[in-house]
């Protein structure tokens, strides 16, 4: 996946297109993300327990990766990613690459 838990992304398509919002949840088998305030529904929920309070609840549901773009730290633009190899002795270190600055996070 192009994209972990707590990037930072653009929405390219769909309803929410031009969007940014920070990733929740990452789901590599369905190639599914979960992106903060994009793709609301409303959800009525019962108290399970006697002390939690039921309602009308909005939750965030998963999109397609496919459908948001990496927004980058370092230049703040939405950008492609690449991946950087780096071997020091025995560790080898895999990097994700900005394609626009060429920064590594």
């Amino acid at each position: 996946m192009h994209v972990k838990k707590d990037d930072m992304v653009l929405v390219l398509s769909g309803p929410f297109a031009g969007k940014k919002g920070k990733v929740i949840k990452v789901d590599p088998e369905k190639s599914k993300v979960t992106v903060d305030g994009v793709n609301l529904v409303k959800r009525h929920t019962k108290p399970r327990p006697p002390a939690q309070q039921g309602g009308i609840v909005e939750k965030a549901m998963p999109i397609h990766a496919s459908n948001v773009m990496l927004v980058c730290p370092k230049c703040s633009k939405p950008s492609r990613t690449g991946n950087k190899r780096v071997v020091e002795g025995d560790n080898k270190k895999v990097f994700r690459v900005c394609k626009k600055c060429n920064a590594d996070f």
